[in-house]
């Protein structure tokens, strides 16, 4: 099975905003190149979601929080 990521958890997304948005660009531009019902179009989706989610805890952990 090939993997369309390498950032299969988020103990390996960077910690920094700006970084997680350019891979969030990254995975955006691999999902929408990706083959409708495909697995690499599902993984690209799970890397996002997980991208997601990483930079929602690092605004709500900002001071101000910007959510």
């Amino acid at each position: 099975m090939a993997t369309a990521s390498k950032n299969h958890d988020t103990g390996t997304l960077p910690e920094n905003r700006d970084a997680l948005l350019a891979l969030h660009r990254k995975a955006r531009e691999r999902r929408n190149a990706a083959p409708l019902m495909s697995e690499e179009r599902a993984e690209a989706a799970e890397e996002i979601a997980r991208i997601e989610v990483h930079i929602a805890r690092i605004e709500r952990a900002m001071d101000p929080p910007l959510v």
